[in-house]
This record gives structure tokens, C-alpha cells and sequence, in this order.
């Protein structure tokens, strides 16, 4: 078989959805929720709030307010979307005011994009979109510093129709795109953007655009619902089926990021969440500011987390007796790395040799 046959061969296996290791997002269908658990988040504030894993909304110098939650309303091939509702309508947004849907992708996983020097390639973004309203979308490629940024739009044709779109971005020739663990590439949707977070649409700018000149505002219109799913980045000018892959690489994907002990399903903090927590025999008296024993995280992390430990009864900072299942004292963590961490007795008393149960979580995301 020839050369140019074997290539012929693995292009027809893309088109059938083969071809692992093209997709450069994680979690593009929205199958992984490990903080919320399907449950609906408001969004009205400054704050970067992680919905579905990997996928964070934002609403910057909010007056308006939004709702985000995974959902099932979904396209053929899908079980899951990321689905964001207005509830309170901004028709007048401020010149630095931006309301959008954000994914970040680490240094490390687009080295290979050469983004920032002469050899920069190209890639395409694809993605199943449906929403209430009508009209041209804006979104944008940034660089970790926001001082790069590459504007697009789209367009959605038919209300409450799932539609399917694709962007190809030059790759940028200049700017500085992080090759390490630190965001490489970030990604947004724009729900609503002001006249100082939009520019012209297939051009890198030395600006913080978030949207498109001319977009349309989801934010504006109040009840407004815009649904996403199968979003995916890969090299190249031409888009191939999305690249599905299992719920427990996706999670794993997801892991390196965040995770946390209650069972999935089960959100952190929620009472007697006792199974899957830690649950060990502590031989001897543990003085204040003394630590108990090295916690491990399934996944390595991409940098040191940041965890926060819960009692069985769901009590944050605290760590309950294994026999009784009652608080034995507040909980600290006095190191925390890429592998594990080692929580410490904070309660102002020692404990006594006992059993201890907690679960925690561990937070490294970009």
C-alpha cells in the first residue's frame, strides 16, 4: 500500500471519528460536573466561577445576571451541554463590562502550535450551539497576559435550533503564549461585551477583546438561554467530527485541575458524605498546629492546590471522629504539592489518639 494511500486511510478514520489526540479542550461535551452536580449557578459578580469542568463563566462588573448549569437539552451524539439562562438583563453594558462563557487550556498541551514565533499554525474550533435569540455571535482567542487577542464571530440562523459552527484562527505570529503549566491559550464565548472588550473579528490585536465588533448580546435580552456542546480545537483549516472520549478519561483530563472525595454526583460539603472519605486511626495525642497524616490526590495536579477539608457532616474546615461521626476540631493544611497534601490539628487543643474521617477537595486550576 502506498504512501499516499496510508495518509488517504487515517483522513477517512478522522471523518469517522477516529484520530485520538485531536481534540485540545477537555471536557468539550460537558460530560464532567464535579462541583455542582447539575445544579444552576448564578453568576452577578467579578468572580470566574467553573460550572461544568474546565468551563468557567464570568460576568465582569456585572449589572446583569445569568444562570449557568449542565443540561441535557442536546444536539444527536450528545448527552450534556453547558446551558446559560438571563435572568436579569443588561441592555446598557459599560465600556469595560463583559459577560461570557471561558475555557483555558494549558501551556504544556499546545506547545506544538508554536503560537507567538514565525512558525505559528493554524488551527479550527468547532462547536453545536443553540439559543433563543438570533443573530452574530462574538467570542475570542486570548493569551494568558490579555494582551493579545484574536476576535470571531458567528452566526445563529434559527431560534432554539442547534447549529453547528467553525472558526479558523491564524496562528499569531508575535505575543507571548505560555508553553508551561500556566494557561497557553484561553478560549470565550461572549455573552455581552462593552465597547472597550470588542474589536474587529479574523485579526490578532494588541488589545483585551473578549467579543466582536457588531455582536449580538445574549445578556440583553432578558430570558434569553443560549445551550453549548462539542466544542473542540484541533490543527489544521478543516474541522473533523467531534472526538469523543470515555466519562473516565474525560474525569481524569478533568482531575489534574480539581477534584474531591464525595462519590460523583454527590456535591463537596454535603453531609454524611461518609463514603470514599479518609478515613484513618491517629495512634497518638495530635497538639494544635500538629499535622495528622499525607493525604493523596488520585490525579497529579498541574501546581500545588489549594484543598479545603470537610467533616462528615459537610463542615468545612473541620475533621470528624471516625467512631462518633461528631466535629473533632478545625483542620488546616500545612503543605500542599502536586501529589498530596498533610492537614494539621488548627482546633487551639490537642486531639486525642483516635479515628479521624474527612473528604476533601483539591483546587489547581488555571
Amino acid at each position: 500500500m502506498s504512501r499516499a494511500r496510508d495518509f488517504a486511510d487515517l483522513a477517512g478514520s478522522a471523518d469517522a471519528g477516529g484520530l485520538t489526540g485531536r481534540n485540545l479542550i477537555i471536557n468539550g461535551s460537558q460530560l464532567v460536573d464535579q462541583r455542582n452536580s447539575g445544579s444552576s449557578v448564578t453568576i452577578n459578580s467579578t468572580n470566574e466561577t467553573y460550572v461544568t469542568d474546565r468551563f468557567i463563566c464570568r460576568g465582569e462588573g456585572s449589572d446583569g445576571v445569568f444562570t449557568a448549569e449542565q443540561d441535557t437539552t442536546t444536539p444527536d451524539d450528545f448527552v450534556n451541554s453547558l446551558k446559560i439562562a438571563v435572568t436579569t438583563a443588561d441592555s446598557s453594558i459599560g465600556a469595560t463590562q463583559s459577560y461570557l462563557i471561558r475555557h483555558k487550556i494549558e501551556g504544556q498541551n499546545v506547545t506544538h502550535l508554536n503560537w507567538g514565533s514565525s512558525s505559528a499554525r493554524k488551527c479550527t474550533l468547532s462547536f453545536s450551539v443553540r439559543s433563543s435569540v438570533t443573530g452574530t455571535f462574538g467570542g475570542s482567542f486570548n493569551n494568558s497576559a490579555f494582551d493579545r487577542s484574536y476576535p470571531f464571530t458567528y452566526t445563529i440562523s434559527a431560534a432554539d435550533t442547534w447549529e453547528r459552527k467553525e472558526i479558523t484562527v491564524d496562528g499569531p505570529t508575535d505575543g507571548t503564549f505560555l508553553t508551561t503549566n500556566g494557561a497557553g491559550i484561553i478560549i470565550g464565548w461572549s455573552l455581552g461585551a462593552g465597547s472597550s472588550r470588542i474589536g474587529t473579528a479574523g485579526a490578532w490585536a494588541s488589545a483585551n477583546y473578549q467579543g466582536a465588533t457588531g455582536q449580538t448580546n445574549l445578556i440583553a435580552t432578558n430570558s434569553s438561554t443560549l445551550y453549548i456542546t462539542g466544542i473542540q480545537l484541533e490543527v489544521g483549516e478543516q474541522a473533523t467530527p467531534f472526538e469523543h472520549r470515555s466519562f473516565g478519561d474525560e474525569l481524569a483530563r478533568c482531575q489534574r485541575y480539581y477534584e474531591h472525595t464525595y462519590p460523583y454526583g454527590t456535591a463537596p460539603g454535603t453531609a454524611n458524605g461518609g463514603i470514599g472519605a479518609d478515613h484513618r486511626y491517629v495512634g497518638r495525642e495530635t497538639p494544635s498546629n500538629y499535622g495528622y497524616y499525607t493525604g493523596h490526590y488520585r490525579v497529579e495536579k498541574r501546581a500545588a492546590a489549594t484543598v479545603t477539608v470537610y467533616s462528615y457532616a459537610g463542615t468545612a474546615n473541620q475533621i470528624a471522629h471516625g467512631d462518633t461521626g461528631g466535629d473533632s476540631g478545625a483542620v488546616g493544611v500545612i503543605q500542599s504539592g502536586t501529589t498530596s497534601f498533610l492537614p494539621r490539628n488548627t482546633s487551639g487543643s490537642g486531639v486525642s489518639a483516635r479515628a479521624l474521617l474527612y473528604h476533601f477537595k483539591a483546587d489547581a486550576e488555571l
